[in-house]
């Protein structure tokens, strides 16, 4: 029986080391790959703002450059990008707001983005909630008219009277409800009767805010009213021609009026070769 049970043991090790040789052998399957530096296989890309707002060179991205079957452009498709508004109306007073624009196509260098959703910062949400204020939201789905499917978040707070005595200003739920209802209401009418282009033109005044603070002055007086976050739940089919009408290449974007009055040498140059033709004579 010894005998077995070595004869059983030394025909283990033979297995063991029968395994062991073939892993050592082959050595790292492929070799072992030059580390080179990715950064040098990618390219910058521009990414174009759509034409709702006043800055529409609004920041560059970085891809891979096309190899094989990875095409550049459609790596770059479908890209959510997160911009200040501040930043994309060169207006300090709207920095409390981040819009999320989507790349839905590429010309040359250049992304064409979409509107995608927007967001309030988180200070500013921080600095409008209060002691013994009743906070009120509501949350709407609306379909836009050209297709989109919006989730819209409305935030608004209660307001102390100018001579209220009491230190608190709370609203009864029936009165919360009321305004629940009028805020869906008015949310649902004013998105669902326009393009999402004009909704964003919309959005970024706070216009619906101010309706909403308009209409609820009835029912208990609010302050802060204000559309927290835009979430796109659906988009339509790709369509490139609402695309470049959006980006406005061409198409009634004549640029921005100057502000300050032409100078004279800046005359045009053919009216001026015209002009001094015409003193020769």
């Amino acid at each position: 029986q010894g005998t077995k049970s070595q004869h059983c043991a030394s025909h283990l090790q033979d297995m063991a080391v029968g395994k062991n040789k073939r892993l050592t052998k082959g050595g790292k399957k492929g070799g072992k790959k030059k580390a080179g530096d990715p950064f040098l296989k990618k390219e910058w890309y521009d990414i174009k703002a759509p034409s709702v707002f006043s800055v529409r060179q609004c920041g560059k991205t970085l891809v891979t450059r096309t190899q094989g079957t990875k095409i550049a452009s459609e790596q770059l498709k479908g890209r959510v990008l997160e911009l200040n508004l501040a930043d994309l109306n060169n207006d300090e007073d709207q920095a409390y707001k981040k819009v999320r624009l989507c790349i839905e196509e590429v010309q040359g260098r250049n992304c064409l983005t979409d509107f995608h959703g927007l967001t309030l910062t988180r200070d500013k949400l921080n600095s409008l909630v209060r002691k013994w204020h009743t906070m009120i939201e509501a949350h709407v789905d609306v379909k836009t008219t050209d297709g989109y499917v919006v989730r819209l978040f409305v935030i608004a707070f209660t307001k102390r009277r100018q001579d209220q005595v009491k230190t608190n200003c709370y609203a009864q739920t029936a009165q919360i409800r009321k305004i629940r209802k009028k805020m869906v209401e008015i949310m649902t009418k004013e998105a669902g009767t326009v393009q999402l282009r004009e909704l964003v033109k919309k959005l970024i005044p706070e216009s619906i805010g101010k309706e909403i603070e308009k209409q609820t002055q009835g029912i208990f007086p609010l302050k802060d009213v204000l559309i927290r976050k835009v979430k796109l739940i659906k988009k339509p089919k790709f369509d490139i021609t609402k695309l470049m009408e959006l980006h406005g290449d061409g198409d009634g974007d004549a640029g921005v009026e100057m502000l300050r009055p032409e100078a004279e040498e800046a005359m045009n140059t053919l009216s001026a070769d015209i002009k001094a033709a015409d003193d020769d004579e």
